[in-house]
């Protein structure tokens, strides 16, 4: 699979940086920190929203992921290998496996700075979806129609293109076993209410507008670059 070929060692996920986590890392998962200041990325996310996400939501991830692999055979796997081979069958280590997951690729895809997609990537955004504008469109239609929890996510697919699809609850599209559309997601949003909803309360599409505010592009460039490699 694209996915996990591609994230076997990609920019943002590297071992060594106690921010972020390595795809080939094994239990016990730990808490990565935050790239920067909670409040960094007001006012489109706000400091509590941000702190309770990050210590409170993600770190329980951890912790019920470690629990759920204690003492069993997926302990020997690679984060990489446990989100590949999940099935429904094992709705604890799924759902938190993805949670850990997905959360620790999203606090790398935000940043204050105010950044552009890479030449390469705005050129394969242009070929696919038509415009960059369309592909926001697209985008921003698959996160308003999650329907309850889920995610929005933009991958690289095994034939090194473009596309975006939506995933409920933690799925991602590295799980190959659960979802019909798989690849190397290189941009994903959180639309649990957990995410937004003290701020932003029932306004999702308001949440979803300032999203565009704090994507790090440099980092999505990145990791599309490294996954069409």
């Amino acid at each position: 699979m694209a996915g996990v070929a591609a994230l076997a060692n990609p920019s943002g996920l590297l071992a060594g940086n106690k921010s972020t986590l390595s795809i080939a890392d094994k239990a016990p998962f730990t808490l990565p920190a935050l790239p920067y200041g909670f409040d960094a990325l007001e006012p489109n996310f706000d400091k509590m929203t941000m702190e309770i996400h990050h210590d409170k939501h993600h770190a329980a991830y951890v912790k019920n992921l470690n629990d759920a692999l204690n003492g069993t055979t997926w302990a020997s796997l690679s984060l990489a290998e446990i989100l590949a081979k999940v099935s429904a069958k094992e709705p604890a280590i799924r759902n938190n496996a993805g949670g850990h997951y997905n959360h620790s690729l999203f606090w790398t895809i935000l940043s204050p700075k105010k950044t552009t997609p890479s030449s390469k990537l705005s050129a394969a955004i242009n070929s696919t979806f038509g415009s960059f504008d369309a592909f926001q469109s697209k985008f921003n239609d698959a996160a308003k129609t999650v329907f309850g929890s889920g995610w929005a996510w933009l991958y690289v697919d095994g034939n090194k293109k473009l596309n975006i699809s939506k995933t409920p609850n933690q799925d991602n599209p590295l799980m190959t076993g659960l979802v019909s559309e798989t690849g190397t997601p290189i941009l994903g949003l959180d639309v649990w209410e957990h995410a937004y909803y003290l701020k932003y309360q029932n306004r999702r599409p308001d949440y979803i507008t300032a999203f565009w505010n704090v994507i790090n592009w440099d980092e999505v460039s990145k990791r599309y670059e490294a996954a069409v490699k």
